[in-house]
């Protein structure tokens, strides 16, 4: 264990999972270059290559695989080790931030209230989170836990509960064409150019939200970018293109100058509470309890 860098192993297991080092760079907020950095330096450690990079893409050699097989496990269980000791420690007590994406539902506020009423030690707080940085605010500390849509694929993220399955609605102009219909069939959306996330949402997380193909494989038109879902109201609302929202999102925002159109043949949404591996923690743990009790 002489000389080994967790942040050169964190690294090791995001590229691992993109095979391109400007998505890995994005996740760990960093530059490509300090990504480059941090993998030549694993390599050095060990002695051999880990990685193929070509001009068009990266793949784990033979003994990269191996690496990832066996640093996985690893990984997770020397951080799983820190947090129980942690825990014993801390107990659950002093305050748990939670973050949210557009509305914090009867839901997602009875688990809260349930939770302050088990440990009235620790004071639950919500924060507001930009719909184009889903993970950002858990990564940098702001708060310890974020309610965000699926999909997650974040090696440094945990993944607690997930629920809140709802049906989709296209959010569009009061003057689309869509605006009179009872549902549209997501082949439809061919015709509706979708306003989606701007960055620093993953490529992944942004396809989700603003898919560029219809599931019959027409291709739906890229709409602005946008940063908080207020913006992206106000874009539909001045008929720049839809958004696809879960239904109790869009009933909460309900207004005059946009509808909610019903989308058959698109997945439903889900909603998941991630936190970060490294920081989990007994408030943490306890709380997803609450969530996994209160929200089906």
């Amino acid at each position: 264990m002489v000389g080994l860098e967790i942040r050169e192993l964190e690294c090791f297991l995001v590229l691992s999972e993109e095979l391109h080092f400007g998505r890995a760079a994005e996740r760990l907020y960093v530059s490509q270059s300090r990504v480059s950095q941090l993998l030549r330096n694993l390599e050095r450690r060990i002695g051999a290559r880990l990685l193929e990079r070509t001009s068009r893409r990266a793949r784990l050699t033979p003994l990269g695989e191996r690496f990832l097989a066996e640093l996985r496990p690893a990984y997770e269980a020397l951080y799983g080790a820190f947090e129980s000791a942690r825990e014993a420690a801390r107990g659950v007590d002093g305050v748990l931030r939670i973050g949210f994406q557009g509305v914090a539902d009867e839901r997602v506020t009875a688990a809260i209230a349930a939770f302050r009423d088990r440990h009235p030690g620790c004071e639950p707080t919500t924060v507001e989170l930009p719909l184009a940085d889903p993970f950002g605010a858990v990564r940098a500390g702001e708060v310890d836990a974020a309610i965000v849509c699926l999909p997650v694929a974040e090696p440094d993220l945990v993944l607690g509960p997930v629920f809140s399955k709802q049906p989709q609605t296209v959010v569009v102009s009061a003057r689309h064409p869509f605006a009179g219909r009872g549902r549209v069939d997501a082949d439809a959306l061919a015709d509706c150019p979708l306003i989606g996330p701007s960055a620093p949402a993953p490529r992944y997380w942004h396809d989700a939200m603003a898919p560029a193909a219809t599931p019959g494989g027409r291709p739906i038109p890229r709409g602005p970018l946008v940063h908080t879902l207020q913006e992206g109201l106000a874009a539909v609302a001045a008929g720049r293109g839809g958004m696809l929202l879960c239904a109790p999102t869009a009933e909460y925002h309900r207004r005059r100058d946009i509808t909610f159109v019903p989308v058959e043949g698109v997945p439903d949404s889900m909603l998941g509470l991630v936190w970060r591996r490294a920081d989990e923690t007994a408030r943490l743990r306890a709380f997803g309890r609450a969530v996994e009790e209160l929200c089906p």
